[in-house]
């Protein structure tokens, strides 16, 4: 069974930084392209970030495209997703997803994370 769990979520200060991290077990890690998606009361769930299962293509939310980075290690590291100057519109239920897809897009999420909440103050 694939599980991915989300760490790192929290409370972080309007233009401070956090990092959200996802581990998997149950999948050989590496052959995942993995994302980031985030969902906000009495909104949809959307993409923010995906990054290939070889690291070598990403794709990012025009509204956090310069502020937040996906990264990837080796084939059994954790996927980040690395919060910089967080903004008022940016805090939501933040969720890791894996996808078979060679590429970061279009991403068709096979399993997703329990999801960690992200709170930013002002």
């Amino acid at each position: 069974q694939v599980q991915l769990v989300e760490s790192g979520g929290g409370l972080v200060q309007a233009g401070g930084s956090l990092r959200l991290s996802c581990a998997a077990s149950g999948v050989t890690f590496g052959s995942l392209t993995m994302g980031w998606f985030r969902q906000a009361p009495g909104k949809e769930r959307e993409l923010v970030a995906a990054i290939s299962w070889s690291g070598s293509s990403t794709a990012y939310a025009d509204s956090v495209k310069g502020r937040f980075t996906i990264s990837r290690g080796n084939a059994e590291n954790p996927v980040y997703l690395q919060m910089n100057s967080p903004k008022p519109q940016d805090p939501a239920v933040y969720f890791c997803a894996g996808d078979r897809s060679l590429k970061a897009t279009p991403f068709k999420t096979r399993y997703w994370g329990q999801g960690t909440q992200v709170t930013v103050s002002s």
